[in-house]
């Protein structure tokens, strides 16, 4: 008997064990087996020969890369963002491309709510202030004072499922919701009592902002000098989305300046952020390196959402997370498996 060979995958780096098996099942698949990520050059290498990529928001994949792949049908990625690929050149060669939504919505606005909290009550200061030694008395009423998070006024720039999911938590702490937004979200309003405005007002009115909007041209550096100006000196930032949408050279600026008085950052322009970026050095900033996903159950079902594309894509189906559905005008689902 002829078996029909398994299509070929390429992951760039090690996934959960619960979409990893999945994928083995029904693909011939080999893992990058680094920790880092793999030099661009290996992927393509890698491409010459495969029907199907699994990349990281860090992978990019773009016309160099498809030119090496001639037999690359899909590309299903482990993340929500997919701005590290080329959509425009994938569709145009009939390539697909999925991505994992949803599933870490609420993982992520966790992680908003523990930047948040974090710099406002001066967490992670007071961590090293006990690790270092330096706390020598048992009370004081100035030591490590921060902000009040309940009763103030939230910003969300951007309500679409994961600013949603913040203002829901914001509700909790009977906060005052103000949210900006291109798209009408009628939801957010009715469930929360959240009110739209612009956003100049969002930014001269909240104590905490907080950006859940894609990376796209509209929104590089959408926080830039000028709007960081319009904020409240008393205003904190937080950020999860995408480094490029905060223009990190004012940020640092006004937080030295004491324009605002300070930032939780999970994301940045560049990643790995530098050793010497002066961010780095400022006591009103609390960073993490870009781990507002990282749960042990929200990565697993990213890893099986990976399969599930894969899998429906083979089977000759539509995938349920298709980010440019033109591609099915140009060709269709491949029945391989």
């Amino acid at each position: 008997m002829n078996l029909v060979p398994k299509p070929k995958i390429y992951i760039t780096r090690q996934l959960p064990e619960r979409g990893l098996s999945i994928i083995r099942k029904y693909f011939d698949a080999e893992v990058w087996p680094e920790y880092s990520p793999p030099p661009k050059n290996v992927i393509i290498g890698k491409a010459r020969d495969i029907d199907a990529l699994t990349p990281l928001l860090s992978d990019k994949i773009d016309a160099e890369v498809f030119n090496a792949a001639p037999k690359l049908k899909i590309v299903s990625q482990l993340a929500v963002g997919f701005d590290n690929i080329d959509l425009a050149e994938a569709t145009k060669r009939g390539i697909y491309v999925t991505n994992t939504p949803e599933v870490l919505t609420d993982t992520t606005a966790d992680f908003a709510w523990a930047l948040l909290m974090a710099v406002a009550r001066r967490v992670v200061e007071a961590d090293r202030y006990v690790h270092s030694g330096q706390w020598k008395v048992a009370w004081h009423p100035a030591m490590m004072v921060g902000r009040d998070v309940y009763g103030a006024t939230i910003g969300i720039v951007g309500a679409g499922r994961i600013g949603y999911a913040v203002a829901k938590r914001a509700k909790g702490f009977d906060m005052k919701i103000l949210f900006y937004d291109v798209i009408p979200r009628p939801e957010i309003e009715r469930d929360f009592g959240a009110k739209k405005v612009d956003m100049d007002t969002l930014l001269k009115e909240s104590d905490f902002i907080s950006i859940h909007v894609p990376l796209m041209k509209e929104t590089h550096h959408l926080i830039n000098q000028e709007k960081l100006g319009l904020m409240k000196k008393t205003a904190y930032l937080i950020n999860n989305s995408r480094g490029p949408v905060v223009d990190e050279k004012a940020l640092c600026e006004s937080l030295k300046n004491g324009q605002i008085a300070g930032a939780g950052l999970d994301v940045f322009e560049q990643e790995p952020i530098p050793l010497d970026s002066p961010l780095l050095k400022l006591e009103n900033v609390v960073v993490a390196p870009h781990i507002s996903s990282a749960s042990l159950e929200t990565r697993s079902r990213m890893s099986e959402i990976v399969a599930e594309n894969l899998v429906s894509f083979f089977q000759g189906k539509k995938p349920p997370n298709l980010v440019n559905p033109d591609v099915l005008k140009v060709k269709a689902p491949s029945k391989l498996i």
